[in-house]
Parts: C-alpha cells; sequence; structure tokens
C-alpha cells in the first residue's frame, strides 16, 4: 500500500496518460517514473529472457497427423445421426450444449457448415499419445475450407483445432508441432496466419510490438474465412475448459459441465 495505489511522492509512479478514457486511447506508458512508451511505440529496450530448456519443445504430437485422423465414424447403418454440438455465445466464456441432425456419408458423420456447424478436436501434446478427440462446435461462422489450431486451451493446454476441412485441421495441428506451438490459421491448404509461441506453447519469445503485428494478421485472417465473432481466438481458446458450463471438450470426450459428466457426442 505504501508503493502502488496513488500518485504521489514515494509511489512507484506505473501510469497510463489517456487521451479518450470511454475508448481507452494510452497515448504514453509509464514504469517506475520512467516513461516507457509514446504514441504506441516503446521507448526502451527490453532485453530477452534466458528461458531454459525445459520451457521449449513441449509440443509432443506422437504422429504427424493426417486428415483420416479428424474422421467420426458414425453407428453401423445410420443415414442420419444425432450429435452434441458445443455452441459458442459471442462475448461469453459459458457455452451452449445444442443438438443438430447431420448427415452421414460413407459411415462417417458429415458437418453442416449452410448451418455453421463445424468440427472440433482436441490433440493431446504433453505426452505424444497422438490421442485425437473429435466432436462439433457452432458459432464460429466459417464459410470457407478452413482450419485454426492453437496450444492454448485453458485449462489443460492441449491443442484444440476448429476447422471445415479436415486437411486444414491437420495441417494446422502439425504447424503448432514443427514451431513449438501457438496459434495457426490454413485455409485450403495454405498458411494465412502464425503466432508462435515456443514458451510452453504458450507464450512468445519475440518482442510485444512483433507479435501485436502476427495477433492482427490472425485476426484479419480468421475475418477473410467468416468469423466475425468479437475477439474469437479468445472465444476458440476456451472450449476445453471444463469448469464452466455447458459443454466442453477434453482428452477423454465431451463433458457435460452441468453435471460434470462424460457425455457420448450421438444422442
Amino acid at each position: 500500500e505504501r508503493e502502488v495505489g496513488s500518485i504521489a511522492p514515494g509511489r512507484l509512479a506505473d501510469l497510463l496518460i489517456v487521451s479518450d478514457l470511454a475508448q481507452m486511447a494510452i497515448d504514453e506508458v509509464y514504469g517506475r517514473g520512467v516513461r516507457l512508451a509514446k504514441a504506441g511505440r516503446l521507448e526502451i529496450d527490453i532485453p530477452a529472457y534466458d528461458y531454459p530448456p525445459t520451457a521449449k519443445n513441449t509440443v509432443k504430437l506422437g504422429k504427424r497427423l493426417k486428415a483420416a485422423d479428424f474422421d467420426i465414424a458414425a453407428p453401423q447403418g445410420a443415414n442420419e445421426v444425432r450429435a452434441r454440438v458445443i455452441g459458442v455465445i459471442e462475448n461469453q466464456a459459458p457455452t451452449r450444449a445444442l443438438e443438430a441432425d447431420l448427415p452421414v456419408e460413407d459411415g462417417l458423420v458429415a458437418m453442416d457448415r449452410r448451418n455453421d456447424i463445424c468440427q472440433i478436436a482436441l490433440v493431446e501434446r504433453h505426452r505424444g499419445t497422438g490421442g485425437v478427440t473429435n466432436a462439433f462446435v457452432s458459432g464460429f461462422g466459417y464459410v470457407e475450407d478452413c482450419a485454426m489450431a492453437s496450444s492454448v486451451a485453458h485449462d489443460a493446454h492441449h491443442i484444440i483445432v476448429v476447422g471445415t476441412n479436415k486437411e486444414d485441421m491437420a495441417l494446422a495441428v502439425n504447424r503448432l508441432g514443427e514451431v513449438g506451438g501457438g496459434v495457426v490459421l490454413y485455409s485450403k491448404g495454405k498458411e494465412l496466419a502464425l503466432v508462435e509461441m515456443p514458451i510452453a506453447g504458450l507464450m512468445s519469445d519475440e518482442r510485444a510490438e512483433i507479435v501485436a503485428a502476427k495477433a492482427e494478421q490472425l485476426t484479419g485472417a480468421m475475418r477473410k474465412v467468416g468469423c466475425s465473432l468479437n475477439n474469437a481466438y479468445m472465444q476458440h481458446s476456451l472450449l476445453a475448459l471444463v469448469v464452466i458450463p455447458e459443454l466442453r471438450i477434453s482428452d477423454v470426450g465431451l463433458v457435460d459441465v452441468t453435471t460434470f459428466q462424460k457425455v457420448d457426442l450421438f444422442i
């Protein structure tokens, strides 16, 4: 209390100069009385931190994934299935537990892009088991063949990939295995955006302005393939948070968080 909480002699002098409080337009940043940034640009040199080797190379897939790893087999003889679907709620951490009738094509349950139902998968990445949990999600609004994968997936931080195209899903997950984690977006076989996070698959070791530019490219790429959600990446990273209702994905399957029970994909 003697160091923080007010602007006064003897305090740490960590403060912002803001010209528009409603928009939170930050003009200058001060830390311990020293100006650190002005007009969106750093004015000081921040030395790189030397992370230990144990903090790196934490993405262990166990194998190179293929499109077939995201196949969802239908019950034998079924022409249509009723499936549980994770429903994204814009600007909120909770999800909806939805249900949808999905077609079966060549023995595999198909997505329903017209009704904004695509696939989601959780890929185990800590022990290299090669485990993949497949399910369905709605609410991202993707209209192109695409897939976004992230190794930031609270709380267990496996890899979550959401996509309308299984080939792109495989490419996205494998790319994160190559760079040691982060978030990547593929569309029609091409990488549209990548933010590398090689520190435990959760943090970047690059300067803030570089990461910000890559994140901005990611946001633009997501809009390009049809996602107009506000802060869509945050929505993506919370889909495995199995402590917030209603329906979540985990490395053991779908979890109904209202009852804390594992539930089947098909109803």
